[in-house]
């Protein structure tokens, strides 16, 4: 075995991650911790600064209520998501979250987030939801905030240490083991509880960029489902595995177009220049009463634009010329104020990839598009997991005790493994809580996992140490053992190598389980194949090797990322209808069947079997 140097870490609380949840979960139990004699260790993949969804920068935040000023009611978030989802949502959980979102945004503009304000000192809306902001240091200043709150508290963050999966004992977590990824060290943080918030899944799917762009993808590319397969090795229930998050962005950087839709007020057309969700209006009607509200679903506005595609009138454009024209017409007559709009606009226009994707701003650079001047290609992406924007994977969690709702076990947050909280994307059936939503979930569970631990407050039971650090860094012993075989190790029968690994599980994916290949179709019998090729797939990944600490991080993202993909193939043939077009499509299940299936489908691996079981939507208000 890999001579690798043990480490070991007690604590009273482990938070796995460094994103927007786990920052408000920092926080929020450093507060109480400190308070009621406790420990709190964060451990993070990356440089907790710059780690997470929202690490490259943000140019909104998509979930502001404006609650208690005159702006929006609960309810009426409540109902948004709730449509948003085509009627699948935990009211409960979403309240939740809508309740306490305000309070973090405030505190991000005390921690020094620069929030756009108009000439009265109001927010300036995006949207109905959203607030403008100068978000490069978005992460950055969120960070700072609970790395203070950790330090005022004497507890330690543990950069660079990648996380592989749960240790158990009997029905309650008991930590968590990883590895050092910039050292040879391997760690077990031992817990009383645990809070599970590692990002969602990318890459489980081929991505549209291949090649040279391979990597580029709308979400993060290291997020490989680290929080769905902790869950789901921990034994936790899981729900909507069958929502996977399509959004629509400028082709192949993957640049955001929310703030055109909504700031810019720009419309989206075929390349004959039809607006297409003016022109296939009517096709709403068949997915009533959800096709039939306002805002329109996300994935029926995507599926709109597949329509199209699919009719030959692609690609899609965004009329990004036409719009900025349209906001300058009130200027028209005196040129000097027309000329200095019309540079503010296309300022605006830059800022928005230069806040949170740099590289939209150089590849439009790179073909000369002045969005001033001329329209620009948006397109679909490639599936993604996610809980907190417009996808609903992610743990069963426990409903705040206040709230009227039958899912709750005793703490808020809790999956149905005692001991294990999760938020953002680690929750499911709660999604548009994006990144301010994620933070005020953090909090909420940070606080609530404090709780559990004063009522439960003995240290678990941790062993078997060396036999899980064997499994760990099997991927080296493996390749150390066989790679003198060939003269040439990346062709080797002892072992298969990451990035064929990952290039195995896309291709699956692609074909059988509905991704771009495919034109985001599956049916009953491509999902039994797909589970067939899965299977295979998990036999070969006790065969992977690893040449290095990198590789051997490539490794397991890859295990997670197949029991993600596993989640989701099982689910997805559980429901045997069409609810999401746009997201994908049950081709041998066409329609959507409210009568049966305005359930949550829920999913459990315990004891080598996967549970499947439909579980009613209950709403509140």
């Amino acid at each position: 075995m890999a001579n690798w140097e043990t480490v070991e870490v007690t604590t009273d609380l482990l938070i796995c991650g460094g994103g927007m949840a786990a920052s408000g979960a920092a926080v929020e139990a450093a507060y109480w911790a400190k308070k009621n004699g406790l420990k709190v260790t964060l451990v993070d993949k990356a440089a907790f600064t710059r780690s997470g969804a929202v690490a490259m920068g943000l140019s909104a935040i998509n979930e502001y209520i404006g609650y208690g000023k005159g702006e929006n009611q609960l309810q009426d978030y409540i109902n948004y998501v709730r449509q948003d989802l085509m009627g699948i949502a935990r009211d409960d959980l979403v309240f939740n979250i809508a309740r306490h979102v305000d309070s973090s945004v405030h505190l991000f503009e005390k921690w020094g987030l620069p929030i756009w304000t108009d000439e009265n000192g109001k927010y300036v809306r995006e949207g109905r939801w959203q607030i403008m902001i100068n978000g490069e240091s978005y992460k950055v200043i969120v960070a700072e905030a609970a790395k203070n709150a950790m330090d005022k508290a004497g507890f330690e963050i543990y950069e660079r240490v990648f996380i592989v999966g749960p240790i158990m004992d009997g029905d309650r977590i008991a930590g968590a083991y990883g590895f050092g990824t910039r050292e040879d060290k391997f760690y077990v943080f031992k817990a009383k509880a645990v809070f599970a918030a590692m990002g969602g899944a990318v890459h489980v799917f081929r991505p549209r960029s291949v090649g040279e762009g391979m990597g580029r993808s709308w979400y993060p590319p290291f997020n490989s489902g680290s929080t769905a397969y902790f869950t789901i090795a921990a034994g936790a229930e899981m729900t909507c595995q069958e929502i996977r998050f399509i959004p629509v962005r400028f082709k192949d950087a993957y640049g955001p177009v929310g703030a055109w839709f909504l700031l810019f007020k720009s419309r989206a057309t075929s390349a004959t220049g039809g607006e297409y969700m003016a022109v296939r209006k009517a096709e709403l009607n068949n997915w009533a009463p959800y096709g039939l509200v306002k805002p329109i679903p996300a994935n029926l506005r995507n599926y709109l634009g597949m329509l199209d595609v699919e009719a030959g009138m692609g690609p899609l454009y965004m009329e990004t010329a036409e719009a900025i024209a349209n906001l300058a017409k009130a200027f028209e007559g005196d040129e000097k104020a027309f000329k200095k709009k019309m540079k503010s606009l296309e300022n605006e226009a830059w800022e928005d990839f230069l806040d949170m994707t740099v590289s939209q701003a150089i590849l439009w650079a790179a073909n000369n598009i002045y969005p001033e001047k001329s329209r620009s290609e948006i397109a679909a992406c490639e599936p993604y997991f996610i809980g907190s924007h417009s996808g609903g994977s992610g743990a069963w969690v426990s409903g705040p005790e206040d709230v009227n709702t039958p899912y709750k076990w005793g703490y808020g947050n809790m999956t149905t493994v005692k001991g294990l909280f999760s938020a953002g994307d680690g929750t499911g059936a709660s999604s548009h809580k994006f990144s301010s939503g994620s933070h005020a979930e953090g909090r909420f569970a940070g606080k609530e996992a404090v709780r559990f631990i004063l009522d439960n407050n003995s240290q678990p039971n941790v062993g078997g140490i060396d036999e899980i650090k064997a499994k760990c860094l099997k991927p080296l012993d493996t390749y150390a053992a066989a790679s003198k075989f060939t003269t040439d190790p990346m062709i080797n029968p002892n072992y298969i190598l990451p990035m064929q690994f990952m290039f195995r599980l896309q291709k699956i994916m692609d074909e059988y389980a509905g991704g771009v290949i495919s034109g985001f179709k599956t049916s009953k019998a491509l999902c039994e194949r797909g589970l067939e090729l899965l299977a295979m797939l998990k036999e070969d990944s006790e065969k992977m090797g690893a040449k290095d600490r990198y590789e051997l991080e490539r490794c397991w993202e890859n295990f997670q990322r197949v029991w993600q993909a596993e989640a989701h193939v099982r689910t997805i043939l559980f429901r045997e209808e069409t609810r999401w077009p746009g997201y994908y499509f049950r081709a041998d299940c066409p329609k959507m069947d409210e009568a049966n299936w305005k359930v949550f489908v829920n999913c459990a691996y315990k004891n080598g079997q996967w549970e499947m079981k439909k579980v009613p939507v209950v709403p509140i208000g």
